[in-house]
């Protein structure tokens, strides 16, 4: 496992980092005792990050993460939750989002209380180009001065976004005085878009969380999750990718996990389970060296979708 200094957050975290999306059942049913084991291993292994939001699960993955880290020595790991959305209706209901200053100090008391914990390392505003980018101005303007005033006392570590636009996320980094952005699906397989911002952010000294390596299923094993909006004709090209892997003798699975966590200019990469044996997997293959003349011919069998957009906003709660 590397350690690498996140940015403007100051603290190492490890290469390979937990989402705790998963436990809330964001995937499919789950066992308290199995989420509570993944937990475990995670941080027995030498994961040191975990990252949660009061939207996964319908608050149900803070809930569930509070009750793996009782009694776990808060040194042990950093943490970060997200405020601006939240699902009232419960699991798979339309998000509500709030960015203004009481919605955020309300949130963070609630995530406290369900996690347990005092402190935050990092938090994060959730999916501020939601609603047709209608949020992004009060986010960044009220949400961004509360989180800042929080951190000037204290009260948090440090500030960050979490989105997926790439060009908002280059407009972050290089306009308001973010510690961390935390970007989804651009650096897998199938989208190396997050390339062109790791030069910006080390110029600006933003530290880079990379998740969701396997592109929300598409890049799994298994056939992806009907929500995900790539269509027939895309699916059919994954799934072409997934039996040239397993014709090589590995699994698609592998090569992205490999592929998306071993670049050096990206200090950690969040992958969500529930389940324990996932966890060491994941360890085993992030140690082995990621085949590069695989990832060309893989690319290659990619290439109609290499960094397409696809619309998370209107498809993903």
């Amino acid at each position: 496992m590397r350690y690498t200094v996140l940015g403007k957050a100051g603290f190492e975290v490890s290469s390979l980092s937990l989402g705790a999306s998963a436990l809330g059942g964001v995937f499919g049913e789950v066992d308290e005792a199995r989420c509570i084991e993944t937990v475990h291993t995670a941080l027995d292994h030498g994961i040191n990050y975990i990252d949660v939001s009061p939207a996964y699960g319908a608050t149900r993955a803070e809930v569930m993460l509070g009750r793996a880290l009782r009694g776990v020595d808060r040194a042990r790991y950093r943490l970060s939750t997200k405020v601006g959305k939240t699902m009232p209706g419960g699991p798979m209901k339309p998000s509500v989002f709030d960015f203004r200053r009481e919605a955020i100090l309300r949130s963070l008391d609630e995530s406290r209380a369900r996690i347990g914990v005092e402190y935050f390392d990092i938090i994060h505003l959730h999916d501020i180009e939601y609603e047709g980018g209608r949020h992004i101005d009060i986010a960044l303007g009220e949400g961004l001065e509360t989180l800042l005033e929080l951190k000037a006392a204290g009260a948090i570590g440090a500030v960050s976004v979490g989105t997926y636009p790439i060009d908002l996320c280059r407009r972050i980094i290089e306009n308001y005085p973010v510690d961390t952005i935390l970007v989804h699906n651009h650096y897998q397989l199938n989208d190396t878009l997050l390339e062109d911002l790791i030069p910006v952010a080390a110029e600006r000294n933003v530290g880079l969380i990379n998740a969701s390596p396997f592109a929300m299923g598409l890049l799994g094993d298994r056939e992806p999750p009907a929500w995900h909006p790539a269509n027939a004709d895309e699916r059919a090209l994954f799934a072409r990718a997934r039996d040239f892997c397993r014709e090589r003798g590995t699994s698609l699975s592998k090569l992205a996990l490999q592929f998306a966590t071993q670049h050096p200019g990206i200090p950690t990469t969040l992958f969500s389970t529930s389940r324990p044996e996932a966890v060491l997997q994941n360890i085993a293959w992030h140690e082995e060296p990621c085949p590069r003349d695989l990832v060309a011919e893989v690319q290659a069998i990619l290439a109609p979708v290499l960094n397409r957009d696809w619309d998370f906003a209107n498809t993903v709660g």
